[in-house]
């Protein structure tokens, strides 16, 4: 029985700033920090369980350079359970732990909103300095490339060499429908002559089918192993071959359906024909590189299929695995069977005609508007302009987002968006997380996925441990915390 998803995603944002001191991590830092003084309110993280260099193989590669932890940059918590903070040269912003696929798009979305509000800080506290301004994309247009994560708690006793045999296919083909479109080639993978638009921001920066780094060397499967839960029973997928989306019905593709495929595997319930691509690389550029979505790509087997082919496929099997096993463990029932609606609906308007989907896809949004202008202004694909209007796509700023502009898909009410800034989800243990630094700020001094420390004024610091995403929620501890006059009573109560 596969294990009920637990999701995160954590976006590294673009960032933008001129004048004489406009350094990225300097920026960054302002961000976070203008954010945390508006709110009168900043929880340290805690990084004693921070642990990049574990590999899912048991081994690293020789040379692989796991991520940097890096202590000393702004870094904090949210009452909505979030982390928010500076990683190398950009605000990341990392979504508190979610029960289902739509509670997701919510707290990305949020994450958004979250950026939003740190710009206007920033202007307000130093209002004649030159803006800081925040794009929701992949790369700076120069050749560097910064990474939108996705997390999935998984099933700790299935092998790895499965997962990675059943993913591989799913993230390689699903570009058709996550991609959030780029004007050019930033590297030499790809001929800038021939390849004027791509269907990904990221794809052409993976250089390897499985590995550990996120920054160098880039896999298609990431083995970073730190569960943030109980190692016995849970993995934490970490996935970083995906692109940063503004399109709700793209982030709510991109995890619903890895998550179907998730559970497909630890059910044993994939297509009895193992999908093997011969190739996966090349073939994650060939898929970004094709608006017609009819490029074959080569099979282990001899054969061939495209993307939308392979998508198809997928499908098909996951159609019959919910009605074989149903999709409890996706999360909410009736978000796992709209993920699986909106999945063969966009494979249909993909197969007959991609413009149709050009409402509810970033890639397709994007191209439109870029061959509008094109006929408009006459201009060929070198043209300036256009990568100035793919930058402003991605553009947070309300009054210059064209995203904000079109009339796109939108699947959750800015309300609902706006209180999740400051409410953590209900269903994980974020709740928890969030409800004691909202009601107790002074009392706790640091946090993480899987813990929560208090300082009651008397050594030594007090550690809860979280160790199960799925537990800690409001049905598990909202009585406990209304019980509870202060942290001490709280601890108390928890002790017994």
């Amino acid at each position: 029985m596969a294990t009920p998803k637990v999701y995160g995603i954590e976006t590294e944002y673009g960032i933008h700033t001129t004048g004489a001191d406009a350094n990225p991590i300097s920026a960054s830092s302002l961000l976070v920090n203008a954010y945390m003084a508006q709110v009168d309110r900043k929880i340290d993280w805690d990084f004693e369980d921070e642990t990049p260099g574990n590999d899912a193989r048991g081994f690293a590669r020789e040379g692989a350079t796991p991520p940097m932890v890096e202590t000393h940059l702004a870094n904090t918590v949210l009452t909505n359970g979030a982390r928010f903070y500076v990683d190398h040269a950009h605000p990341e912003y990392s979504s508190p732990e979610c029960a289902d696929p739509l509670q997701l798009v919510v707290y990305d979305k949020a994450g958004e909103e979250v950026l939003r509000r740190s710009m206007k800080a920033a202007a307000g506290l130093f209002p004649e300095s030159p803006p800081v301004v925040v794009y929701k994309n992949n790369s700076d247009g120069k050749g560097n490339s910064y990474g939108c994560h996705e997390n999935y708690l998984m099933d700790r006793s299935v092998p790895f060499s499965s997962v990675v045999e059943g993913v591989v296919p799913h993230f390689v083909s699903r570009l058709i429908f996550t991609g959030a479109g780029k004007v050019g080639v930033e590297t030499p993978v790809m001929d800038r002559a021939t390849v004027p638009f791509q269907i990904s921001q990221r794809a052409e920066f993976i250089e390897e089918v499985v590995g550990l780094e996120t920054t160098l060397k880039r896999p298609i499967v990431n083995t970073r192993d730190e569960p943030h839960a109980d190692p016995t029973r849970y993995r934490r997928l970490h996935v970083i071959v995906g692109d940063a989306n503004l399109s709700e019905v793209a982030i709510l593709l991109k995890v619903g359906t890895t998550a179907i495929i998730l559970a497909m595997i630890e059910d044993d319930a994939l297509p009895s024909r193992p999908i093997v691509l011969a190739d996966p690389v090349r073939s994650i550029h060939s898929v970004s590189a094709d608006l017609t979505l009819s490029r074959p790509l080569e099979l282990a087997d001899g054969t061939s299929a495209t993307a939308l082919e392979i998508q198809w496929e997928l499908f098909t099997a996951a159609r019959k695995y919910a009605e074989e096993h149903g999709l409890g463990a996706v999360g909410d029932e009736s978000v796992a069977h709209d993920v699986l609606d909106r999945w063969e609906s966009v494979l249909h308007g993909l197969e007959t005609d991609p413009a149709t989907m050009a409402h509810e896809l970033d890639w397709v949004a994007k191209h439109q508007i870029m061959e509008a202008y094109r006929d408009r202004h006459g201009c060929g694909w070198e043209d300036g302009r256009l990568a100035a209007l793919d930058l402003q796509y991605h553009d947070l700023r309300p009054e210059r987002s064209l995203y904000d502009r079109l009339d796109m898909v939108r699947l959750v009410d800015p309300g609902t968006v706006s209180l999740a800034v400051t409410e953590p989800p209900r269903t994980t243990r974020a709740w928890f997380r969030g409800q004691c630094l909202a009601r107790w700020p002074d009392a706790v001094v640091a946090a993480n996925w899987d813990s929560v420390i208090f300082d009651l004024g008397s050594d030594p610091l007090r550690r809860v441990p979280m160790m199960d995403p799925l537990k800690g929620t409001a049905a598990h501890t909202e009585a406990l915390l209304e019980r509870s006059a202060g942290p001490a009573e709280l601890l108390e109560r928890l002790s017994e």
